[in-house]
């Protein structure tokens, strides 16, 4: 006979061993989302037409700059190094004002996720976005949820082939597009889409679209909520910017249990049941497949579906809307501390609803008061501040550079006079495109004169060269100093360079060498 001990570890050995033997990827079960209808899923429209139109048509914008530039509002032109942004451009040297918009983009992140949940991934996601219009296609196509889950249980017919064929075919056109609209970013998109259509592009650029085509196609279509589950970091990091005060999408089970499908029976019996009558609407709209009465979970994105879908429910049911809705942890809490009266158990909600109690509904409690609170206001704070420190940046920038480069052998000539002469290379950067002409002045080094190979001008301490827009000018400088000016082995004095049409000006500070004893 065992005794307890022994059966005991005998049952946790069993149990231990059956968990060992779970896989570790669980193959994917397909979801068919319901077409929902309501105010969260007019708003996903319009945000996929907003955020799909922005991508697909910027490239196509134009801004005028001038003869000297290209007139696409928004490129990055990888061959001559810049990035336009309409009126602004930016040079390699200044990436700086790029990742300063990344850090930008991850404190909005954390503030807006802070605030409202994960906003980004169930709107604005391209993952979420794409998905959505994968969703609409096939809906177009196959018909809505009970439509296709019959198609995709049934056995192949010509019917079920062409209809798959068609959605197969759309979806990888949309793949395509989306590829093609990336590399319209890094050059000039009329141009390059005729010569992608004339088969005349280079091979990165059909490799690109490729490369795209096939992420777009397998992540929207065929992957899709795997995507955010398994491969997307951000619903592990999310729970660590939310508290007690952030929006997120909840089912109010202090009202909604208990749930019974018979309710009408249930009441005349006298037992006690909530208004959710388990329709399971809100798990036929998810398109993560879950059931948000199962509490908080990793996969919910917040597309805030299952909230219209619940409230057709009740609005057919002539109850109060809001039995799923945009909650915050406080006044989840509040409400069941008012709705069990203190107990256990979650009570009718009809039976201590009243103006006393002051039961919150939805979010429309959700004031400025919640918003402006310590989490929020520093990551408000931070994203303020390197969002002002860009702007001051762009607007007190340089447009007008000069670098110098001292002769390293020799560092010095003493010509037949006695006078020493130094020999620099100076570079002359031209950062907006228009051409200009730039007056370089020397500035100090007593009795000293400048003289520039390929410049037909005597000596002086000061001469104009042409730079053309967007370009970087080179120019060999010779700097000679009488004998008897020279006041040491090293001396300092500034190359100046000034722009009269803008007043722009720049100032380098070179070194003269010298011998140590002139004769």
């Amino acid at each position: 006979m065992l005794d307890t001990g022994e059966v005991e570890r005998l049952e946790v050995s069993a149990v231990n061993s059956a968990q060992l033997r779970q896989p570790l990827y669980a193959k994917r079960t397909k979801i068919f989302p319901k077409r929902a209808v309501g105010r969260f899923r007019s708003f996903k429209w319009i945000v996929m037409f907003v955020t799909l139109g922005i991508y697909y048509l910027v490239p196509w914008l134009r801004w005028d700059r001038g003869p000297y530039a290209p007139d696409q509002a928004v490129l990055v032109d990888l061959a001559n190094r810049r990035f336009y942004f309409f009126f602004i451009e930016i040079w390699p040297q200044e990436f700086y004002f790029v990742a300063g918009l990344l850090v930008m983009a991850g404190f909005g992140l954390f503030l807006v996720t802070s605030s409202v949940g994960r906003a980004w991934c169930g709107y604005t996601c391209p993952q979420t976005v794409w998905v959505d219009l994968y969703i609409a296609v096939e809906r177009f196509i196959e018909g809505d949820r009970n439509a296709r889950i019959k198609l995709d249980q049934s056995g192949w017919s010509a019917r079920k082939l062409a209809l798959r064929i068609t959605k197969h075919s759309i979806w990888l056109a949309i793949g395509v597009a989306t590829g093609g609209a990336w590399i319209f970013y890094f050059a000039d998109a009329p141009t390059l889409f005729m010569d992608l259509v004339t088969g005349q592009a280079v091979p990165i650029a059909y490799i690109t679209v490729a490369v795209l085509t096939a992420t777009t196609y397998v992540f929207g279509g065929l992957m899709r909520e795997q995507v955010c589950t398994y491969m997307c970091p951000w619903p592990r990091i999310q729970a660590a910017m939310l508290d007690e005060r952030s929006l997120t999408v909840t089912y109010n089970d202090w009202r909604g249990e208990p749930r019974t499908r018979h309710a009408k029976k249930a009441a005349a019996a006298g037992q006690t049941v909530g208004d959710c009558v388990d329709c399971n609407a809100c798990v036929a709209v998810c398109p993560m497949g879950i059931d948000i009465r199962d509490g908080q979970q990793l996969e919910c994105i917040t597309c805030a579906l299952c909230i219209d879908a619940c409230d057709s429910v009740m609005d057919k049911l002539g109850k109060e809307r809001g039995l799923i809705a945009y909650a915050t942890l406080a006044d989840y809490n509040h409400n069941l501390a008012i709705a069990t009266g203190g107990g256990a158990q979650p009570i009718n909600p009809d039976l201590v609803r009243d103006e006393s109690k002051k039961i919150r509904p939805e979010f429309l409690n959700f004031s400025l008061r919640e918003l402006l609170r310590v989490r929020t206001l520093v990551y408000f704070a931070a994203w303020s501040a390197v969002g002002m420190l860009i702007v001051y940046g762009l607007l007190t920038r340089d447009r007008l550079e000069v670098n110098v480069l001292h002769d390293r052998n020799p560092q010095f000539v003493q010509l037949s006079d006695g006078s020493i002469r130094n020999g620099f290379t100076v570079k002359l950067l031209n950062m907006i495109p228009e051409p200009r002409t730039v007056i370089v002045t020397l500035q100090g080094l007593r009795g000293a004169q400048m003289s520039v190979v390929g410049l037909e001008q005597p000596e002086d301490r000061s001469f104009a060269v042409h730079v053309e827009p967007d370009k970087l000018k080179t120019l060999k400088v010779y700097v000679r100093q009488p004998a008897e000016n020279i006041a040491g082995q090293s001396q300092y004095f500034n190359f100046v360079v000034e722009d009269k049409a803008s007043y722009e000006t720049d100032t380098y500070r070179a070194t003269f060498e010298a011998p140590e004893i002139v004769k």
